[in-house]
């Protein structure tokens, strides 16, 4: 069994991942011949397109470790604002919080909003960075649900009537940005 270190501290994010990647019933970290495991570093905010800054994170993370991570970097973009602020979003929810964006768009009459995850795989120190990416297309509506995971709790996914936030997890995890990016690195990983 080979590990992969997915870089994050936040243990929701890694319930979430390891759930989707190694399927909810069985409880492992297993995918293939892979055993994921975390580690908490501390990266610096690259800026750039959301390509560009997952890029660079798997690149450093990689060395730091030196071994195979993964890594990834989720936006939120605004329609009405040609993608911002996008791979700032973490920042944008620190500064104004859930209703400061929300109100951003008061102005607009368009509240359509992408929600893009993307997962870098880098085997270790200066391999290729291999990008997984998924998008969800949704709305921004006045927070629903609890407020403990990012921005799920402003985010509607089209064809559906809940926030992320208020969504059952198995279903979340069918649908979500970061399930269609995971899907794809599963299929990878799965042909190693």
């Amino acid at each position: 069994m080979s590990t992969i270190t997915f870089v994050t501290g936040n243990k929701n994010k890694l319930k979430e991942v390891v759930a989707i990647l190694a399927g909810e019933t069985d409880g492992k970290s297993n995918v293939g011949k892979f055993t994921i495991v975390n580690a908490a570093l501390d990266l610096d905010e690259y800026q750039g397109t959301v390509e560009e800054v997952t890029a660079r994170k798997a690149k450093t993370a990689a060395e730091l470790i030196n071994g195979p991570v993964m890594v990834e970097d989720t936006c939120l973009g605004y329609d009405a604002m040609k993608g911002l602020p996008g791979p700032y979003i973490k920042w944008f929810v620190n500064s104004v919080g859930l209703t400061g964006l929300v109100d951003m768009l008061y102005k607009f009459e368009d509240k359509g909003a992408k929600a893009i995850c993307t997962f870098g795989y880098c085997e270790g120190p200066g391999k290729e960075v291999r990008l997984f990416q998924g998008v969800t297309e949704g709305k921004i509506v006045d927070s629903r649900g609890h407020t403990n995971f990012g921005w799920d709790s402003i985010f509607e996914p089209n064809g559906f009537n809940q926030t992320y936030a208020e969504m059952d997890k198995s279903v979340k995890n069918t649908i979500s940005h970061r399930f269609k990016a995971l899907d794809k690195l599963r299929e990878f990983l799965l042909q190693q």
